[in-house]
């Protein structure tokens, strides 16, 4: 690592802890303010965003979709100053600040030891709601490095902190991960959303696009026979806080064929995008893998 990056890392961290610090509601202000400015400066993230927006809700206008955007810009800003509290924020903090509705779902699953998967699609606060749910039950999820080592120790701490989590690298396979979720012991926090390409994948419409859309939920589901629950992360406007919605266990599910769920599995993203569609990781570019014969999108 570069001296001038190793010193430039430390200092966003200094940052981000400092952060940590600051009542909620402030955190906030200042969160939308750096989210308006990213707007500004990332020109290439606030295309991919537009094209994300213009191809997902052709119904809008102009207008809509530009407030649109300029809200999504905000609750990006907040949620990436708002991350530190998933770092360093004590447990009490935590509790206070994140609520969960529909626990009794997952209560149940666990106490019938029932393999399952909490399908969490890309919110931007589900750093946030995903370290306030360690500290209720046990979890496994799957960890991609960051090319950062700095910020690598950083993300595996915030999963990790509270010591009941079980994080796999993509390496180690997904062996370990099946062995412990038979167990049904530790729920697996799964985020299948976003477009990494052909491999396992089919193309399933999101909001009536065609999307490379990964295949693995319903091939998990099938041979560790997991019931699967969709986890809504919502940021509440003014500092108020944050909301987790967990949903009761999928019916059918897995179904006839890996096309077939994997439209499911989306059009349960879509629903729960859709009261709150400023939220959700529209800076990823969803629509990268085209079908063939149909030009990139986002050139």
């Amino acid at each position: 690592m570069k001296p001038a990056a190793f010193v430039a890392s430390h200092l966003a961290v200094l940052f981000m802890r400092a952060c940590a610090l600051l009542p909620l509601p402030v955190l906030a202000r200042i969160g939308e303010a750096l989210g308006t400015l990213a707007k500004h400066t990332l020109h290439r993230r606030r295309r991919i965003a537009e094209t994300n927006l213009r191809l997902c809700f052709p119904e809008l206008d102009e207008t809509a979709r530009a407030h649109l955007l300029n809200a999504h810009f905000r609750v990006l800003g907040r949620s990436f100053l708002e991350r530190s509290l998933a770092w360093w924020a004590s447990p009490a903090r935590l509790r206070r600040i994140v609520h969960i509705e529909g626990r009794e779902h997952l209560d149940a699953l666990f106490a019938a030891k029932t393999p399952v998967i909490v399908l969490a699609p890309h919110f931007l606060g589900l750093d946030l709601c995903g370290t306030r749910m360690t500290l209720e039950w046990d979890w496994l999820s799957i960890y991609a490095h960051q090319k950062n080592p700095i910020f690598d120790r950083l993300l595996y701490h915030g999963r990790t902190r509270f010591g009941r989590s079980r994080i796999f690298s993509r390496e180690e396979g997904i062996r370990p991960v099946l062995r412990t979720l038979r167990q049904g012991t530790h729920a697996l926090y799964y985020l299948p959303d976003l477009d990494h390409g052909m491999k396992d994948a089919v193309f399933a419409p999101f909001f009536g696009v065609p999307a490379a859309t990964l295949a693995t939920l319903s091939r998990l589901a099938r041979v560790t026979h997991a019931r699967i629950l969709t986890c809504t992360s919502e940021i509440l406007p003014g500092g108020q806080g944050y909301r987790v919605r967990l949903s009761a266990p999928w019916e059918g599910f897995p179904g006839e064929s890996d096309a077939a769920d994997a439209a499911r599995m989306n059009a349960a993203i879509e629903a729960a995008i859709r009261p709150h569609p400023e939220q959700y990781y529209w800076v990823h570019r969803r629509f990268k893998t085209r079908p063939p014969g149909e030009a990139d999108v986002y050139t």
